[in-house]
């Protein structure tokens, strides 16, 4: 394949070509290597810009010869096949064909095998005259070799600079696997930028981002969709692009820090070993694995032995001579199963696995991969084992005494780790771990466990005479050992690898390779020694990492074991890393023993690290608790987001640590970072939402002292805290009626704070329209206190003296000054000028500047800033109504000009609401003639400002009433006035009841509210006298129709509220609180069963909650409803939109059943007691008496405080049965249970059919059986019919009478089958039709829209789309679109050509046909279509054009026949393929 850059040079044969590649001329090919209807043309060869290679072309010549002369052979013989069919002699013909011919077609046929031949000849010729002009060339290519293709580049001067490029091998962070190959350019990366490395930097990213992101392979794993930094082999981050060299590997990250590739762990290693008898002796030698033996792994399948198993039957030694040997006194392990497999089990490090690979790619893993998918898992044991997880019953174990010799010289001693049998008595196998992460012999406590490879093992490791006598040796091979050391040598990584490379056949001894791979030559182990044990080295040595070790959690069986983890360093707790030990050295016993995990080597240090401050940063962990929680027990561990990547990122870039540097300037108040912090604040308040259950979003955070927290920087880990929904701080140690004295100040407090907006914003000051900053485009609007009349006396008075009247005369006609400089007194002047004139607002300091909006789309809350002026932009024109006193948008005249109303104050403050300031912005019309005050403009154009809030002071109330959540009965009373609101009915449906927007805002989800229309006159129904049954009003305490807030005593009522807060907050007694305002309840939790609506009393789920929107969702989760839950009814199918409704149904419910076993009682009583009335007195004295009782106990949930505590509690103690709804209505509760009864009514029904059935069926077989085995002969009766004389009657195949009865009854019973089915069918509903009423059918109803599968006529069903409609019209309109038919689809048809004329035919997920008028085409006709075409342009081809001429003549000889026609070809015949 070519590269990506080529220069394109086209030879053909010996010439060379430079023209474009469309306009170069090439010759045909000979006509016998045409193949196809297209001419071919060629041979071609394509260069990247190199010579003419001959040696190629001499291939493609000897391959052409070779095919030609194969081909001519084969026409001779057919020739040869030709000439004995005419000469006669067809017994010599081994050709079928050729017998089928005529003479005629003989000849025909042997003249083109001639032509063919002689073509054949003259192509061998040409070819071979081709290839004899090349010899001068191959031997000339021969002689230069690959200098020939370059004879005509030039050399290049010595002192041309040429340009430099790199060849990278990218690798993901993390992974040595998946190597990328990244070209490039030094000249493109040097471009522009000025020898800055930080830019060169940039531009190398995004380029290595443009050649990633085609990879399938490499994936953003961090916050960046770009790379964010670049690292070497080594880990240290490349910042200069400069100091790249060519194939070098770098590493790539998306922000986060370096991860090393190779993650190794400690790991078992296996390798099949056998034995053979040498001079009496037992040799063990390392062997292969075959792969294709299927082992078991498992300790129960696998037998651990101290020794050699002496059941294993030896094996010839001469074939084994050049194995390597093992220790005889190492432990092996036997296969239970097959005495033959032996395995040594020996301890490497390895690469961490995340996944277990498949059994099919046994050839690229090693056996314990493979078999013992744990080999790395160690289980801890309290006692101080290291047992391996594959296999419990070996453990880890100290070996011989070795002696190892690093790079620099330093010889040091220490012991092999090898793997043994269990056994809790040997001290040799019990390891001690220290608090600075070594891991030791408790034998040899001076000798740690040392990774090697960090120390750079060089030369050799030498086996030392030893005098250690424990169990795990023999006494013979101490006797051995002593006369001689052994010295097994282990290269180092290097020499590994070059031994691989030199020796490419050699196999590693541990893989599952097969028996026939046996290498020639003597094996070796290929794996060095990692792991040992070494005399601990200092703290502050450069390799002390080496000894410093790990257990890293891995596992689902104990999930939260790391963090009993008790070590200073919290990186640990980030990596999920344990340690048993205490800081002072003690063991855990937090932990859940034996710890299970992964051995990990170069772990960070277990101290906290001093100096400069880490680069990690730990997320926080703390303990939550809902505000007011008394229970700590009850607190759940919470932690925060990571934000590393993002304090990283800002470190990094120098623009941001600029930006930095310029924002803690203009707030030095600020650290830098604070916007992060900020954003870990709002995600940790998220977290606590969904993990402690809140109604609502967390808002605020608070200590356990009340302190609110902003930020979650400063926290101490585990600290408890508490989390509010906005609500302010409640102490958990106050007692109850403390926390019911604050809720009651809160509240009123709460609507002080309203009332108290209200008095501020009902009487604005004057405000006119100006702008916020410096007068220039995108400079935004707001009101501001008037100052135009004070400016202008004293700019004319300054104007007059200084005489520069022309100049500012000037600067006011000048409107393409980006910036005046004015003086500061007309600056504050013409903020505030504005003229209305050819309907744009201009501004009078700058004419080209006018009001308008920037965005495209337009949507109410759009701010309004100053524009340049365009005369065709709607934008920028405003439409004045005067009657309405309004600014209209052209564009869209249902936004107007209107003033953005303060933001209201959380809590109660003092300090005044300022209506200054307030933006000016687009707001939607509001046809009202109260309660829009904010959108009424004046434009005085003498002065020329514009005046905001020009209304009437009633409008001016209500629109403060409004915003401020006031109800306008304060304000109004009971005066009817045209303002917004909304209305909603009465639980009978006849009264109606019509509130404003403040109290709708309050009610809102409690009722099922409806808008007003335009025009409406009315006032506020919270202060009427029906509205002591409903739960109206904005306000939490006060009493809206107790609250005058009219014009002239709203000052007075505010004043007055503010004493009585002040005195109440003096109080100390909840008593005296209670008389003068209303406590407000606080709701207890409610206990509820929940079912799904219409499933009767099925699967019902327990559900605790305080709130109502809370119980709606945990209704959701439990139930696991696929839509939100909306609705709770109860058994009787009352409709429950609030908790106090539930709990005043609940009530009512529990006075109702126990009053109706009074009445039994008292009705018992009275008829027994009646002796001189009658019976009808007596039950009408009865029935009056009920009726006052009902009266009497019916309770509202406005009622409920007076309700005793402890009833309540005990009514509310047992759970209330509701039926959850998603939106749909209620559906009764023996619906179910009456599906469920025709149900099985069906199924008997159609069981006693089938059995009915099934009996018949078996009666018949019976008779036919007894007919068949009869064998009784047939009759042959004669007839006088000629046509037919003999008649066969009777008979053992002719059915009797009784048999053709029977299968009249069985037909008959079968219709009736099929009828029963298709009625059941139909009512397969499971609700009654009788039980819906219309406007509730067609919950149940399938849509009527249809989804089919459709394709083109001709085309393959394989190619069609899917298409939807409710009609036929429909339908097909939706396949003309979906299928980008040229012309409208007309027709459908089935896939087996039957045209579909009625929507009733079709079906779902059908199977359709589209066409565009044309009949049904099948693929065979579109093929026969398709090969008439072709015969019909190979005939013009071939024989002229003339030769399709075709005239319609009629015949001769049916002339006289009424329609006959036929048809006469012109002078040409068309041959008889046509």
């Amino acid at each position: 394949m070519l590269g990506l850059h080529f220069r394109l040079c086209i030879f053909s044969w010996v010439k060379r070509m430079y023209f474009p590649f469309f306009s170069c001329i090439v010759p045909l090919l000979d006509k016998c290597l045409q193949n196809s209807i297209t001419p071919l043309r060629g041979p071609v060869w394509v260069s990247k810009g190199e010579g003419f290679s001959p040696s190629g072309a001499k291939m493609y010549i000897h391959g052409v010869l070779l095919a030609l002369h194969q081909r001519l052979k084969s026409a001779k013989n057919y020739c040869k096949q030709m000439d004995f069919a005419i000469d006669g002699q067809r017994g010599e013909i081994t050709e079928k064909g050729i017998l089928s011919m005529t003479t005629e077609e003989l000849y025909l046929e042997q003249e083109k095998v001639n032509k063919l031949i002689e073509e054949l000849q003259v192509a061998i010729k040409s070819y071979k005259g081709h290839l004899s002009k090349l010899a001068p060339q191959l031997q000339a290519e021969q002689e230069q070799c690959a200098s020939y293709v370059y004879q005509h580049i030039k050399r290049l001067p010595a002192n041309m600079v040429l340009p430099q490029g790199l060849q990278l091998k990218v690798y993901e962070n993390g992974k040595d696997t998946g190597e990328i190959l990244v070209y490039i350019t030094k000249k493109e990366m040097e471009n522009n930028c000025r020898n800055q490395p930080s830019v060169m930097m940039e531009r190398l990213l995004h380029m290595i981002h443009e050649k990633l992101q085609y990879s399938a392979d490499f994936k953003p794993t961090g916050l960046n969709l770009i790379p964010a930094r670049l690292f070497d082999e080594k880990g240290q981050e490349i910042k200069n692009p400069l100091l790249l060299k060519n194939e070098q590997k770098i590493w790539v990250s998306y922000g986060k820090d370096y991860r090393s590739p190779l993650n190794r762990v400690l790991s078992l290693t296996f390798d099949k070993v056998t034995a053979a008898e040498k001079d009496g002796i037992t040799v063990i030698y390392k062997t292969l694995l075959d792969p294709n033996v299927d082992l078991l792994p498992g300790c129960d399948n696998w037998e651990a032995c101290t020794e050699f198993p002496d059941n294993f039957q030896c094996t010839n030694h001469q074939t084994l001579q050049n194995l390597e040997k093992v220790d005889m006194d190492s432990h092996f392990i036997q296969y239970k199963a097959d005495p033959q497999i032996v395995f040594h089990v020996s301890v490497a490090m390895d690469k961490m696995r995340k996944a277990l690979p498949r059994r099919m790619d046994y050839r690229d893993l090693k056996v314990p991969s493979t078999l013992w998918p744990l080999a790395n898992m160690w289980l801890i044991t309290k006692a101080g084992m290291i047992l391996s997880r594959a296999l419990v019953q070996s453990c880890l174990a100290i070996g011989h005494p070795i002696r190892v010799e690093t790079d620099d010289g330093i010889s040091l001693e220490g012991y092999k780790l090898t793997v043994q049998k269990r056994d809790k008595s040997s001290i040799y196998q019990h390891w001690g771990f220290g608090n600075d992460g070594s891991i030791y012999c408790k034998a040899y406590p001076e000798f740690v466990l040392t990774y090697l490879e960090e120390l750079n093992v060089r030369e050799e490791v030498t086996q030392m005479e030893h005098h250690i006598h424990h169990g795990a040796w023999s006494t013979a091979h101490q006797e051995i050992e002593s006369s001689s050391a052994e010295e097994v040598t282990v290269p180092s990584q290097r020499q590994v690898l070059q031994k691989n490379v030199n020796n490419s056949n050699q196999k590693q001894l541990s893989g599952p390779l097969d028996a026939h791979l046996m290498p020639a030559g003597p094996l070796r182990e290929s794996m060095q020694l990692t792991v040992a044990l070494v005399r601990k080295l200092e703290e502050k040595h450069p390799k002390a990492s080496a000894q410093r070790w790990a257990i890293k959690h891995e596992g689902t069986t104990k999930p939260d074991q790391w963090k009993h983890s008790k070590v200073e360093n919290p990186l640990w707790n980030k990596l999920t890393y344990m340690w048993p030990v205490l800081p002072n050295g003690e063991l855990n016993e937090d932990f859940d023993w034996p710890i299970e995990g992964l051995l990990v080597p170069n772990s960070p240090s277990l101290k906290k690290p001093a100096g400069r401050k880490s680069d990690w940063y730990i997320p926080v962990r703390l303990r939550a608790l809902h505000n007011g929680d008394r229970d700590k027990s009850k607190a759940i561990t919470i932690i925060g987001p990571d934000v590393t990547n993002m304090l990283n990122r800002q470190n990094i870039h120098p623009e941001k640590k600029q930006k930095t540097k310029e924002n803690q300037k203009m707030h030095p108040d600020e650290e830098p970072g604070m916007e992060i912090y900020k954003i870990e604040f709002q995600h940790f308040l998220d977290k606590c939402t969904t993990m402690l259950n809140l109604p609502t979003a967390a808002r605020r955070l608070f200590t356990e002292k009340g302190v609110e927290l902003f930020l979650l920087k400063d926290l101490e880990r585990d600290q408890l805290v508490y989390v509010s929904c906005g609500e302010p701080w409640i102490d958990p140690h106050l007692t109850m009626a403390q926390h019911k004295k604050r809720l009651l100040l809160n509240n009123l407090a709460s609507d002080i704070s309203a009332i108290h907006a209200y008095c501020i914003m009902r009487n604005p000051e004057i405000l006119v329209l100006g702008v916020r900053s410096n007068i220039a485009a995108g400079a935004k609007l707001f009101v501001d206190r008037c100052l135009v009349a004070f400016e202008e006396e004293k700019l004319t008075e300054e104007l007059q003296e200084n005489q520069t009247e022309e100049m500012f005369l000037n600067i006011k006609d000048d409107a393409d000054l980006p910036h005046p400089k004015l003086n500061s007194e007309l600056q504050k002047a013409h903020h505030q000028q504005f003229e209305y004139r050819d309907k744009q607002i201009i501004n009078c300091a700058f004419p080209g500047l006018v009001l308008g909006v920037q965005d495209a789309i337009l949507y109410a809350g759009t701010e309004v800033v100053l524009v340049e002026k365009k005369p065709d932009d709607t934008n920028q024109r405003w439409i004045w109504r005067d009657h309405d006193r309004t600014f209209h948008l052209m564009s869209d005249p249902n936004l107007v000009l209107a003033v953005s109303m303060p933001s209201m104050q959380p809590r109660y403050s003092k300090c005044a609401l300022d209506m200054k300031g307030c933006a000016v912005v687009l707001q939607k019309y509001k046809e009202y003639s109260n309660g829009a005050a904010n959108q009424k403009w004046h434009y005085m154009e003498n002065a020329g400002v514009f005046s905001a809030f020009y209304s009437t002071v009633l409008d001016q109330e209500i629109t403060a009433a409004n915003h401020a959540s006031v109800c306008t009965f304060s304000v109004t009373s009971r005066e009817k006035i045209n303002q917004p609101g909304y209305y909603f009915l009465s639980h009978s449906g006849k009264q109606k009841f019509m509130i404003c927007l403040a109290c709708a805002r309050a009610i809102r989800g409690k009722k099922e509210l409806k808008k007003l229309p335009t025009g409406s006159m009315f006032f506020c129904a919270s202060g009427s006298e029906e509205a002591n049954n409903f739960s109206l009003g904005p306000f939490k305490c006060v009493n809206v129709m107790k609250t005058d807030l009219s014009t002239l005593e709203a000052k007075n009522t505010l004043n007055y509220l503010e004493e009585v807060l002040a005195s109440l907050r003096t109080e100390t007694s909840i008593q005296t609180i209670s008389e003068k305002i209303s406590a407000a309840m606080n709701q207890k939790a409610v206990k509820i069963i929940a079912y799904r609506n219409g499933a009767g009393y099925r699967n019902g789920q327990l559900i605790i909650a305080s709130t109502f929107p809370m119980l709606l969702t945990m209704c959701t989760r439990q139930l696991e409803l696929t839509r939100k839950a909306c609705r709770l009814y109860t058994n009787d199918g009352i409709l429950m939109l609030t908790l106090p409704d539930l709990v005043t149904w609940a009530v009512n419910e529990c006075f109702r059943q126990s009053d109706s076993e009074e009445d039994y009682k008292e009705r018992t009583a009275i008829t027994d007691n009646a002796e001189g009335g009658t019976a009808l007195d007596v039950e009408d004295k009865y029935m009056e008496k009920v009726k006052i009782k009902s009266e009497l106990s019916l309770m509202t949930p406005d009622s409920l405080n007076m309700i005793d505590d402890s009833l309540l509690t005990i009514i509310l103690r047992n759970p209330i049965e509701v039926w959850v709804s998603c939106g749909e209505p209620f559906l009764p509760l023996d619906a179910l249970q009456k599906a469920a009864r025709q149900e099985k009514q069906n199924w008997l029904e159609k069981d006693k059919i089938l059995a009915d059935l099934n009996a018949m069926k078996h009666k018949m077989r019976q008779l036919q059986g007894r007919r068949i085995t009869a064998f009784k002969p047939s009759t042959l009766v004669p007839t006088k019919s000629p046509v037919q004389p003999i008649v066969v009657e009777g008979g053992w195949t002719e059915e009797t009478q009784e048999e053709m009865k029977l299968m009249e009854n069985i037909q008959h019973t079968e219709t009736h089958f099929s009828e029963v089915q298709a009625s059941q069918f139909k009512r397969s509903s499971p609700f009654s039709s009788k039980l819906l009423s219309s406007k509730h059918r067609c919950l149940y109803d399938q849509p009527s829209a249809k989804r089919v599968w459709a394709y083109r006529n001709g085309y393959k069903p394989e190619q069609g789309v899917y298409a939807w409609g409710k009609t036929m019209s429909e339908l097909l309109d939706n396949c003309t679109t979906r299928l980008n038919m040229q012309q409208p689809a007309k027709a459908l048809y089935t896939p087996d050509g039957e045209p579909l004329q009625s929507w009733d035919e079709i079906e779902r997920d059908m199977l359709l046909c589209v066409s565009a008028g044309n009949p049904f085409l099948s693929r065979k006709a579109i093929k026969q279509q398709v090969e008439v075409r072709a015969i019909y342009a190979r005939i013009r081809k071939q024989q002229g054009p003339d030769a399709t001429n075709i005239v319609v003549a009629p015949s001769e000889k049916l002339k006289g026949q009424k329609g006959g026609i036929a048809l006469a070809v012109s002078k040409q015949m068309i041959p008889e393929e046509q």
